[in-house]
């Protein structure tokens, strides 16, 4: 297995802090990318985040359980240190954030998320969703009380109706994804999502160094007007017949 990944936030055009967070962690045995996009008032979100991803990253690089595992053992420890902190800081009172990350150990990729943030897969010249928001205007499209199209620029469309750090217990929906050589993985906050249609992210992840794949997708979102903070991690698995 040979994973490699690269990541990248910006503030934005609006916004006067950067509440999202982003990791990427390689090891001989696995690898790891994350975004977290946290949510409260004050420094809230970015309290929030950044403990999420900095607990969720540790237990998914030093543990020794199953994928699934792991990802439910993260996903928990992450939650309640959230939790736990809002309750006994007031100035964090009801902070919270999404997750989506992905670990990958040879050519399986364990797609973890809650909340909006979402994973992409990049192969074959097309590209596909593999996550789903937990959102209103996903229950809404899910229900068809609206279309995909509508849900783009519905007025609540960054609602989420789920969120880590919020209550006592949080599920996540988690994944199984068989990658081929060369396919790659986009993870992202909404900031990015909200901002670029699939063509777009498809054209920007295809066109140029994968090195510079971050940048180019932050940079259009800039472009856009960037209305929320801005996250991007790209990971590829690298195709054996290359070099």
């Amino acid at each position: 297995m040979q994973v490699r990944a690269w990541s990248k936030t910006d503030v934005g055009c609006v916004r006067r802090q950067n509440e999202d967070a982003c990791i990427t962690v390689i090891q001989p045995d696995r690898a790891l990318g994350m975004v977290c996009d946290g949510m409260g008032g004050a420094n809230a979100g970015e309290v929030a985040s950044e403990m999420a991803s900095q607990i969720f990253s540790g237990v998914i690089t030093t543990g020794d359980d199953t994928p699934e595992e792991l990802m439910r053992l993260g996903l928990e420890q992450a939650n309640a240190a959230v939790y736990r902190h809002s309750l006994s800081h007031t100035e964090c009172r009801g902070m919270g954030t999404t997750l989506v990350a992905a670990m990958v150990i040879d050519d399986t990729a364990y797609v973890l998320n809650v909340g909006d943030s979402r994973a992409y897969t990049i192969a074959g010249g097309s590209i596909r969703q593999l996550t789903q928001d937990h959102s209103l205007v996903q229950e809404l499209v899910r229900a068809g009380t609206i279309s995909p199209e509508e849900a783009a620029y519905h007025p609540h469309r960054n609602i989420i109706t789920r969120a880590l750090g919020t209550e006592r217990k949080v599920v996540g929906d988690l994944f199984v994804h068989r990658l081929i050589p060369g396919e790659r993985l986009l993870l992202c906050s909404d900031g990015l999502s909200n901002e670029l249609g699939e063509e777009d992210l498809l054209t920007l992840m295809e066109t140029g160094p994968v090195e510079q794949s971050c940048d180019r997708l932050i940079e259009a979102a800039l472009a856009h007007g960037a209305r929320d903070n801005v996250t991007a991690v790209v990971m590829e698995l690298a195709d054996s017949s290359e070099g």
